[in-house]
């Protein structure tokens, strides 16, 4: 007898950390997100030259972590794998949408700013192909749009918001190929990104994130 598959809905509990507070004097939300095998509490010290009176930053984790060697040591967290993949994107979109909402009932006045990191840029693509809602800017950061996601989508959840492509120029993982050719899918789908660069690899960088802040509006 073949053996069948099922799901089950279950409660669990998640991580994020944060920085600043969030009041309706509030006027900036960020909402960044990790790469892959990283932690939220380590992600978000990045992002202590974004928060002030006025923004603060949500970094939320990764539903699921590993050690990222072998069998003890040091954890990472990851936003899915190739293993039932769209049950992994359906549970962060309900996940990120949650973290959006009680963001946004503490500081009901801000603008929402979202950046994903690396693993972290296609997770807020796909997370934003599916809002019904305004983002003010989404910064993509080491990544890009999935080759499987609809440009239509995109378009819509971001006709109104900025967009700006974020990468090192010694990024290993970033190809200059692989970028123009994502430059041209963005734009034959209406969509005028800022590209922003650095010295460096596969790494936030500071000078850029002074920056991101300074172009806040």
């Amino acid at each position: 007898m073949a053996a069948i598959h099922r799901t089950i809905a279950v409660p669990r509990t998640a991580h994020l950390h944060q920085l600043g507070t969030l009041t309706p004097e509030t006027r900036h939300v960020w909402i960044a997100l990790h790469g892959y095998g990283q932690l939220a509490q380590y992600f978000i010290r990045h992002f202590e030259t974004l928060a002030d009176t006025q923004t603060a930053v949500l970094a939320p984790e990764g539903l699921s972590r590993f050690y990222l060697e072998g069998f003890s040591g040091r954890v990472g967290a990851t936003w899915m794998t190739k293993e039932q993949r769209l049950y992994e994107i359906q549970d962060y979109i309900h996940y990120l949408n949650l973290v959006r909402e009680t963001a946004l009932q503490e500081a009901p006045n801000a603008q929402l700013h979202i950046l994903g990191f690396s693993q972290g840029a296609a997770t807020a693509c796909r997370w934003l192909a599916q809002a019904q809602w305004p983002v003010h800017e989404l910064v993509l950061w080491a990544g890009v749009f999935p080759e499987d996601m609809e440009m239509a989508a995109a378009r819509q959840a971001l006709a109104q918001a900025r967009l700006t492509y974020v990468y090192g120029l010694q990024d290993p993982f970033v190809a200059d190929d692989k970028v123009q050719e994502q430059l041209a899918r963005v734009r034959q789908a209406g969509l005028e990104p800022t590209i922003l660069t650095f010295a460096g690899k596969h790494e936030l960088n500071r000078d850029v994130l002074t920056h991101l802040k300074q172009q806040q509006r």
